[in-house]
Order: structure tokens, then sequence, then C-alpha cells
């Protein structure tokens, strides 16, 4: 999944960000909901998280909940908050929020709340995020799976795939492959695009899968059967 982490904790926002990684998420941060609505008008995000609400954000948090909530593409909206009440969480999830949680909390419950309201979301579009009708991802193993056969992925070759299933039936921009899949990089060279292109190709191959990365001169990657 890709995520949009805001928070204006600097310890909140090393945790979050390893953690997600570890998850084999894109993560992409923002340290205030102004610049966190300008990436997702812009870009596509599953997620949205903000997370360390103390008392003196709450006013921008309520400002900007209904113009996260109103985003053309939809993305879950998930906060955690400082402190407070069940009124309070209450108060976050009429004011837009999908789900809402209080300091200390279990990022483990998190991250499947967070799973289960971009499946629901899945089941609801027409063409599922990150799944054809032979192939899908497995995120609680890491594994690519075709017609039952499986192939573990690193979390690079995890979040490449996962772009490329997003299009699945059109080329993806090599520039939108890096931001996807190294978005803890500024300055990605093509060669760690192709490296991990070719382990991918390896991997397929080794383990009997139909599916193939394309490569699509000067522009990028397709998947193909």
């Amino acid at each position: 999944m890709r995520i949009l982490l805001v928070s204006s904790s600097e310890t909140e926002t090393v945790y979050l960000h390893k953690a997600f990684r570890e998850s084999a998420h894109s993560v992409h941060v923002a340290d205030n909901l102004r610049y966190a609505l300008y990436l997702a008008s812009h870009e596509a995000f599953d997620a949205i998280v903000v997370s360390a609400v103390g008392l003196s954000l709450m006013t921008a948090l309520f400002d900007a909940l209904p113009e996260l909530a109103r985003l053309p593409r939809a993305p879950s909206v998930i906060v955690a908050l400082a402190s407070g009440t069940s009124q309070d969480r209450a108060r976050v999830l009429r004011a837009g929020a999908d789900a809402c949680f209080v300091q200390p909390y279990s990022f483990l419950e998190m991250q499947e709340r967070m799973l289960a309201l971009h499946r629901a979301s899945v089941a609801r579009s027409a063409q599922p995020a990150v799944t054809t009708p032979a192939l899908k991802l497995d995120p609680l193993t890491r594994d690519l799976v075709e017609d039952g056969k499986r192939v573990l992925l690193t979390k690079r070759e995890y979040l490449l795939i996962e772009c490329l299933l997003r299009q699945a039936k059109a080329p993806v921009a090599r520039d939108q492959l890096i931001r996807y899949a190294w978005p803890d990089k500024e300055d990605v060279e093509p060669a760690s695009v192709n490296l991990v292109v070719s382990r991918l190709r390896r991997k397929l191959e080794l383990n009997g899968f139909r599916v193939r990365v394309e490569t699509i001169s000067r522009f990028g990657y397709q998947l193909a059967s």
C-alpha cells in the first residue's frame, strides 16, 4: 500500500515510517496537514495516517479532515491522537476520519484496520488496486501468488510489483516506479530499477510464473502474461 504519513513529532515519524516500511508499504512523509492535502490532491495514496495529534493541532485537524475525506481518490484517513477521550474519538470520526486511535496504541491494530479499509475500498472499486485474475500479492507473507504458486519477494520487489499491478494493462513510467518503490530516496539511479527488475524476472522464471515484466523502451515497464 502507498501511505502518506503526517506527523509533527519527529519521534513518532521515525517510528511509524520504519514500522510501515518494514511491513512492505510505500511511505511518503509530510510534516503538516496543508502539505499533506497538497500531496494527496496530486498523487494517489491508499491511506493517510495523521499521528501525534495534540491539543494544539486539533483545530487544524478538524479543518483538514473534511477536505481529506473529499479527495477524489478516496484514501482512508487514520488519526492517532496524543491523548483523548471516547468523545474526542467520536468527534474525529464524525469530522471525516475512517479510524481513530489514542496513544498508546497498537501498531498491529492500526495496520490491520488500515488493511481492512483498503480491502473494502478495493471491493467497491470496478478495477482492483493490486490484483489481476491470476496474480495477487499477499501482504502478510510478502509473497507474489499466481494460481497457487508462491514466491517470496524482497520489500523493494514487492513495492515495484504492487506499483505495476495498479496499472496491470498499461506501461508504468520508470519515474513513477521510483517514487513508489523508493519513497525514502531522492536520487535513484536507473541501474537500481534495472537490478530489481532483473531479480524479479529470474524469480518469476525459476518458479514457473506465467506473468513477466516487459521493458517499454525509453519509458518504463509493464506486466504481461
